[in-house]
Order: structure tokens, then sequence, then C-alpha cells
């Protein structure tokens, strides 16, 4: 392993530490959001296999009075990552430190966030998978041996220091594990992929967190707007809000099944939990390249959207919902995609439907 090469400057936090190193959805403005977060595993609704492993391994961890073993958490957005992280410090009862894999810049910056780390504390690094690949390596020692290992100046002068770290759990999520490096992946004694939840998961979800805002809500309305929230808790929270808004100038704030179904087709929300970007992505397939197979580069002019965002964001809903194939030639839309917007399938692109 290559030593980082840090200066004596650089090992200091910078000024604006405090304002960067937060979770990202705190960046995004929706901080009455983490009133609604479980604060406790017993509380997390949904991702039940990997809750009964956590449980596990959160008391062993306890039992022993270790750290827990680093976690690396995947899946596509909103599906409870950071919230899980926050369930396992409360549930160690150790400090939380947040940052994000963008936000940390020089190796400087992330040996200071590991220096000032207390015994047995978790470190959450977001988007862990855009770190930068020099930071990185930082994080090798510190994470299998507690150490990290630094270079204080330069030429014939400069001498190699090791400072040891308290025991600390590392855990970083990601909605693209393919893209961190094994060194990196190796070192997580614990991984879990967080999957797509299920209407009636969500239905609790929703009905919990009307409890917790104050919201009447019908049992039939809740169950809609989980059958509408793309298998995301972060999208049925964000529904629920919307869907009040209308509630409170047109039913004394009571979400009817009606008034869910209205408000929904008024955001342009339909039966499948489609968006309108998610119709204007297949409809660019179908309309503009008949159907596919249509490269993601393409793809992404043709409907101007980033492509790191077709492909993290709308992609894995369209898979689930099965509208979409990837192959090697490109992105399919498939007999489904057709059949959902009433569009006869074209002859030469049967061959495409396996």
């Amino acid at each position: 392993m290559q030593n980082p090469v840090v200066d004596a400057e650089s090992f200091a936090l910078p000024e604006d530490t405090e304002d960067r190193v937060i979770a990202p959805e705190a960046q995004l403005g929706e901080q009455y959001d983490l009133s609604l977060r479980p604060e406790r595993l017993q509380d997390y609704i949904g991702q039940t296999e990997i809750k009964e492993n956590l449980e596990v391994f959160i008391g062993a961890a306890k039992k022993r009075g270790h750290a827990l073993d680093h976690v690396l958490l995947s899946g596509p957005p909103g599906l409870g990552k950071t919230t899980l992280a926050n369930i396992f410090a409360r549930e160690m009862e150790v400090q939380l430190r947040s940052t994000s894999g963008p936000v940390i810049e020089r190796q400087g910056d992330l040996a200071a966030i590991l220096t000032n780390l207390e015994p047995g504390s978790i470190l959450f690094i977001d988007e862990i998978h855009r770190m930068n690949r020099v930071v990185e390596e930082v994080l090798y020692g510190a994470m299998e041996d507690f150490t990290l290992d630094i270079i204080i100046g330069e030429g014939p002068g400069a001498r190699t220091v090791k400072i040891d770290l308290p025991h600390f759990t590392l855990v970083g999520a990601t909605t693209r594990a393919g893209l961190l490096s094994s060194p990196l992946r190796d070192r997580f004694g614990i991984q879990f992929r967080l999957n797509f939840y299920e209407p009636e998961e969500l239905k609790t979800i929703v009905l919990r967190a009307a409890a917790l805002l104050g919201i009447e809500i019908m049992e039939e309305a809740s169950l809609e707007l989980g059958r509408r929230a793309r298998g995301t808790p972060r999208i049925a929270n964000r529904l629920l809000k919307r869907c009040r808004d209308f509630a409170d100038m047109e039913t004394a704030g009571i979400i009817t099944l009606t008034l869910v179904e209205n408000s929904l087709a008024k955001m342009r929300i339909d039966l499948e939990g489609l968006d309108q970007m998610d119709r204007h992505i297949l409809e660019t397939i179908i309309e503009k390249f008949n159907g596919g197979p249509v490269g993601l580069n393409t793809l992404s002019a043709a409907v101007s959207e980033e492509k790191d965002t077709i492909e993290d964001v709308y992609e894995p809903f369209l898979l689930l919902k099965g509208f979409l194939q990837r192959t090697p030639r490109g992105r399919i839309a498939t007999k489904l995609a057709y059949e959902h917007f009433g569009i006869s399938t074209p002859p030469e692109s049967q061959a495409n439907f396996f």
C-alpha cells in the first residue's frame, strides 16, 4: 500500500467542515424528514432478513464490548441506508459522524475526521463510491488495523508517523456497489443490499408517518400511496406530504382514497407509480428508437437527463416493473411498456422481447 502524503497544514480540519461533514439528505432542505426516521431497529419497517441479521450482529458486538464490524449498505436511493446508520449509532449507544464521498477532497480531510473519532464511534460515508481513490487509500489501514500512516514533510526531511486510531465502525452507503474498488469492498465485514419495498410495507410506513405528522388518512388511501411510491419509503413520505397539501385545501385535512387518486393524477403519477420522467424515458425509447436498443449516452442526450441519474434513480424501478431491459447493445423497451402506453408492438421489434 502506498503511504498517503499529508503535510502538517492539511492535517487540520477545514474551517467549513461543520457545514460539509453532514449527511447528504440534510443538504437537500427537507429537515422535517428527520422526525419520520425510526430511531431503533425494532421500529424499522421492511428489509426483514437484513434487520434480523443486524439484530444478531449488533447484539453480539455489544455483548463482547467491541465496535460493530464495518458495514456496507447498497441499493437505490431512498431505501433507508442513512436511517440504518443512525439506528446503528443509537443501538450501539455511540457517536455518529456523517459525511459523503465527494465532500472529502484531500487525504488530510479524512485523516482529521478519523483522528477525532471517539472509541466505538460510527463514521457514515454516503456515496462512498464517489470517494477519490487517493483519499480512499487512507481508509485501508484505518479499517483493517485501526492505524493511520502519514508522511509529514517532503524530500530528505520527510518522516513517517504512525497514529493509532480508536476502534470505530465505518458504515458506507452506495447506490452503485460495482464502482467500489475491490480492496475497499473486501474490508467491509457486513455487506447488505437493500431491496425495494412491498406496497403493504409502504402502507405501514405511510400510516406511521401520518401519525407522527398528525395527518388523518384512510387505510385504503395509505395503501394506494404505497402502491405508487416506486417501492421507496422516501417517495412514500413525500407523496404523503403533497397529498396533505391537497387535503388541507379540499377535504378539511382528511386524506381519502379519492383525494389520493385525484392528487396523484394532478402530479402525473400513474397507476404503476411511473412519473413524468419515467414515461418520457420509455416513450423516447419506443418512439425515437423503435423500442431500442439504445445506448445510455444517447438516451441521456435524448431525454435531457444526466446518465448517472437515469442509471441510479429511474432504471432500477423500470427494470423491477419489467418495462425496461438492459442488454449489451443498450436499453430496450419491453412488451409490457408498449402495453402500458396502449401502443401496438411493431413487427420488427418482436425479436427484442424474450
